[in-house]
């Protein structure tokens, strides 16, 4: 297919996928060009999907089986896709200078091994300092891992600054960074005094003692929503000795609600619209949905782990 200007404001994606006659997939942006999660219906094969864009953002595609692409959108373009519903990792995007350089950058390392994912993006940042593509490769694949390297992170921030003085993304990034340091591994959780969506007082001491989890969620991300029922299950099991604290990453606080009440849900839960730019989010360092914390006797222990990482800890604390 081949792409064109979309209307000023807004930002167009259309494509064609073979071995998908009928069937949905669905797209979300953090950093609110888009609230919550849209879904984009399939038909013979073709869908198109726009919406209002003010400045440039990455949006996220979700199909069927929870892999993601990003895609890079700006105001008044018009992005193609097309793929082989069978084969993803082959996808190609073509419309602007970012989704193509995506694309060539996914296409190489659909063979590579995850070390050397990691070596070729590195490459990739130091060749493209002047790209977004840059930015978000450096949060995928250095920056949401389990040990980050804070140093060649912020080695990096700097050579792309230099380039790109007005991406937000990657100026939010670096205070990101500058934040993680202070609430790494082994640190003690900092201080903080929010107000809870039923209108309660939480502070950092209601976390102090014990074992804790702090579940960063959304009603539009199916994982986080399971991974809340399942700290459900282990705080009924461990007989009140988890403590427990959401934060809700919804634009909506109703939404929230309808999913706080449908999964009887009763532990403190922040939800205070802001999304990524709440100031609990941004003191906790929180820069994706799922996310969590988990403390023992307020110092934290382990952050960004998986589902299934995040039972196992929870039980090995809780066991100690």
């Amino acid at each position: 297919m081949a792409s064109c200007g979309g209307r000023s404001g807004f930002f167009k994606l259309e494509g064609r996928f073979t071995n998908m006659n009928q069937g949905e997939f669905y797209v979300y942006c953090e950093d609110g060009v888009t609230e919550g999660i849209d879904t984009i219906k399939v038909n013979g094969g073709r869908f198109a999907y726009e919406v209002p864009c003010s400045r440039a953002s990455i949006l996220m595609l979700v199909f069927p089986n929870f892999s993601e692409q990003p895609i890079f959108a700006e105001p008044g373009k018009s992005v193609s896709i097309k793929a082989d519903a069978s084969h993803m990792k082959e996808m190609e995007i073509k419309g602007t200078d970012d989704n193509e350089l995506m694309t060539e950058f996914r296409l190489s390392i659909a063979n590579s091994s995850p070390p050397e994912v990691v070596k070729r993006a590195e490459t990739f940042i130091r060749d493209h300092a002047d790209s977004p593509v840059s930015a978000f490769l450096l949060r995928r694949y250095f920056l949401l891992t389990d040990n980050p390297d804070y140093k060649k992170i912020q080695s990096l921030i700097a050579l792309m600054t230099k380039q790109q003085e007005k991406n937000g993304m990657l100026m939010r990034m670096k205070q990101q960074v500058d934040t993680l340091r202070m609430t790494a591994t082994g640190s003690q959780l900092p201080a903080f005094a929010v107000t809870d969506i039923k209108g309660e007082a939480v502070t950092q001491s209601d976390l102090s003692s014990g074992v804790a989890v702090i579940n960063v969620w959304a009603s539009w991300r199916y994982e986080s929503k399971e991974t809340q029922r399942q700290l459900k299950r282990l705080a009924r099991q461990s007989g009140g000795r988890l403590h427990l604290l959401g934060i809700a990453m919804d634009a909506s606080r109703r939404d929230c609600e309808q999913a706080l009440k449908q999964d009887t849900i009763t532990w403190h839960t922040i939800c205070d619209e802001q999304l990524f730019d709440g100031k609990l989010v941004r003191q906790l360092g929180i820069s994706s949905v799922p996310d969590n914390i988990v403390m023992k006797d307020g110092r934290i222990v382990a952050r960004g782990l998986s589902a299934k990482d995040l039972k196992k800890k929870v039980e090995e604390l809780l066991g100690e």
